[in-house]
C-alpha cells in the first residue's frame, strides 16, 4: 500500500491523480460547476466497504471477528507485497467495548501473514493516518463506527501514504478475504508476525496538532468548551488546547464502552452550547466519536457548521494567497451561499458525490488544499491527509485569535446562507433516475423555476432505496412545496 496516485507531500500531486469516480445514484441539477467525481464512470464492484470502509452491528456479520481475521490477512498480504522489509501495521480505534474484539481479530490475521502490528489504542482516526506517514508504515486500520451508536463498529483502511484506500484497493482486498488461497503459503516458526503496543500514540499526534496553529501564536486568555463525544480523542483533545493556553472545560471525557456519541458530542451539540453560554467561553467544539469531523459553536451558543467554517477558511486564504488555485472542494450538500461567499471573493466551488473521502479524491486530482462537507468533515490538505476535527478547530481559532473579533461576528460575515429544504422518500425499490418519467419532469420545472437563484439535488441514498431530495432558493415556503411535488412524483413513478 505505497504512495497512491503518487503524491509525497499532502496534496503535492508528483503526476496526475487517478480520476475521481462517481456511484451511479447521484443525480445534480443547478447552476454550479461539478467535477469528475459526478461522472457517469464506474467503481468497482464492493460488497463490504462502503464510502468509508465496513460498518454493521458489532459481533453480526458482517461485523464479526471472523471476518476481521479476514481482513486482517488481506491487508497484510497487501501491504507485504514486493517489500524487502517486513510490513508493519499500525492499529487504532475509538472507545467501544466491541473494539477489542475487533482489534485482537485483525491483529492475529495480521500476524498470521508474518507481518508486524503496532497497536495504538483509542485515538482519532487522522490520528492513525498522520502516525502511518510519519512512522513509515505500510498501512494502518481504525476500528470505528464513528458517529454510530456503540452498538456499531466499523474498519477503515489508510495507505503507507495516509490517505483511505482506493475503490479498487478496496475490492482487491474483498477478493482476498473471500478466498484464502490467494494469500499464498502462510508462515511458520519465526516467520509468524509479532504485536506491540506504541505507548506514546497520543502524545505524538498531540505534538502533531499542535504544529498546525500558526508560530508565534496562542490561546492564553481563550475560554474554550470541548465535548469529546465519550471518544477516540477524549483524552488529546483537552491537551492539544491547553497546552497552547487556552482555558478547557472538557465534557464528553468518561468514555465507560456504551457511552460513545450517546448524547454528546457533534450529533448533540446541545450540552457544549449549554456549557459555553454558562461559562462564557469564546468557542465550544463538538467532535464525533472518532473525531473526525466537528460542529463549531460560537459564544453566543449558535452553531456554525461546516459550510461557515469552510467560507471562513476559504475566504482568508485566498486573501493571504495560501488557497490552491483559489478553489475550494464541497460536496453537492453544501449550501448556496457558500459558493457565493467564494465566489464574491474571486474564488470558485468544486462540488463532488457526497462523502469526504470522494471530497479529498477531487482535492488530490485537481491540486486543491481545502475541502470538507457541511456535516463538519474537513480536510486542509496542508497539514493532514483526512478529515481532522481538532485541526479543523484550530484552524477556526486561528482566525478569531488573530482578527481579535468574536467568532459570531466572522461567522455571520463569512456566508449568507439560502434556504434549504430537505426531503426523503421511501419507495419499495430503487430503479435508475433517468427511468422516473414523472419526477424528471416535476424536477425539470422546478429547475426552471428557480433559474440561477437555486438549486435542485434528486439522489438515491447509497445503503437503501430511499430517495433524498434537496432543493435550494430564496422562498423556503415554494421549496417545501416543490420538495412535496417531487415526492409525489417519485411515489408515482415507483407505482407505475
Amino acid at each position: 500500500m505505497g504512495e497512491a496516485n503518487g503524491t509525497s507531500k499532502h496534496g503535492k500531486a508528483k503526476t496526475k491523480a487517478k480520476s475521481v469516480t462517481s456511484r451511479p445514484d447521484a443525480s445534480v441539477k443547478g447552476t454550479t460547476q461539478e467535477t469528475k467525481a459526478l461522472s457517469s464512470a464506474a467503481v468497482p464492484v464492493r460488497h463490504l466497504f462502503g464510502t468509508d470502509g465496513i460498518r454493521g452491528v458489532a459481533n453480526e456479520a458482517p461485523m464479526t471477528p471472523e471476518l476481521a481475521l479476514q481482513l486482517g490477512k488481506a491487508v497484510a498480504h497487501v501491504a507485504g507485497r514486493n517489500k524487502a522489509h517486513t510490513a508493519r501495521i499500525l492499529i487504532g480505534k475509538d472507545t467501544r467495548l466491541s473494539g477489542y474484539m475487533i482489534e485482537q481479530a485483525i491483529a492475529a490475521g495480521i500476524c498470521s501473514m508474518g507481518a508486524k502490528v503496532i497497536l495504538c489504542g483509542p485515538i482519532p482516526t487522522p490520528a492513525i493516518a498522520q502516525l502511518t506517514v510519519s512512522m513509515r508504515a505500510d498501512a494502518g486500520i481504525v476500528i470505528s463506527a464513528s458517529h454510530n451508536p456503540y452498538q456499531d463498529n466499523g474498519i477503515k483502511i489508510f495507505g503507507a501514504d495516509g490517505f483511505k484506500l482506493p475503490d479498487d484497493q478496496e475490492a482487491e482486498i474483498e477478493r482476498l478475504m473471500m478466498n484464502d488461497a490467494l494469500l499464498g503459503k502462510r508462515p511458520t516458526g519465526p516467520g509468524i508476525g509479532k504485536a506491540s503496543r506504541l505507548d506514546d500514540a497520543g502524545g505524538r499526534y498531540v505534538v502533531f496538532a499542535k504544529a498546525t496553529f500558526p508560530r508565534g501564536l496562542t490561546l492564553d486568555n481563550v475560554r474554550v468548551v470541548i465535548d469529546g463525544a465519550h471518544g477516540a480523542a477524549y483524552k488529546v483533545a483537552p491537551l492539544v488546547f491547553s497546552e497552547l493556553g487556552a482555558n478547557v472545560t472538557a465534557i464528553g471525557v468518561k468514555p465507560n464502552g456504551v457511552n460513545i456519541n450517546r448524547d454528546a458530542g457533534a450529533l448533540h451539540p446541545d450540552n457544549v452550547r449549554a456549557e459555553v453560554v454558562k461559562k462564557g467561553a469564546h468557542i465550544g467544539i463538538a467532535l464525533d466519536g472518532d473525531a473526525d469531523r466537528l460542529i463549531v459553536i460560537d459564544e453566543k451558543g449558535q452553531i456554525v457548521d461546516g459550510d461557515v467554517v469552510m467560507a471562513m477558511c476559504a475566504c482568508r486564504m485566498i486573501d493571504e494567497d495560501e488557497l490552491s488555485r483559489k478553489t475550494l472542494v464541497a460536496t453537492v450538500m453544501s449550501n448556496l451561499g457558500l459558493e457565493r461567499a467564494i465566489q464574491r471573493r474571486g474564488g470558485k466551488l468544486v462540488r463532488t458525490q457526497v462523502g469526504d473521502r470522494y471530497v479529498v479524491e477531487a482535492m488530490r486530482q485537481g491540486g486543491y488544499n481545502l475541502g470538507g462537507e457541511q456535516s463538519g468533515h474537513l480536510i486542509f490538505l496542508d497539514h493532514a491527509s483526512t478529515g481532522d476535527g481538532i485541526v479543523a478547530a484550530l484552524q477556526v481559532l486561528s482566525i478569531v485569535v488573530q482578527s481579535g473579533r468574536p467568532l459570531s461576528e466572522l461567522a455571520k460575515e463569512a456566508m449568507e446562507r439560502v434556504p434549504q429544504v430537505l426531503e426523503n422518500v421511501n419507495l419499495p425499490s430503487r430503479q435508475p433516475l433517468e427511468h422516473m418519467r414523472l419526477l424528471s419532469i416535476a424536477t425539470a420545472k422546478v429547475k426552471d423555476a428557480l433559474g440561477h437563484d437555486g438549486r435542485v439535488l434528486v439522489r438515491w441514498s447509497g445503503t437503501e432505496p430511499k430517495l433524498r431530495i434537496m432543493l435550494e432558493g430564496p422562498d423556503e415556503d415554494r421549496l417545501r412545496a416543490w420538495a412535496k411535488d417531487l415526492a409525489g412524483a417519485a411515489q408515482k413513478d415507483a407505482r407505475a
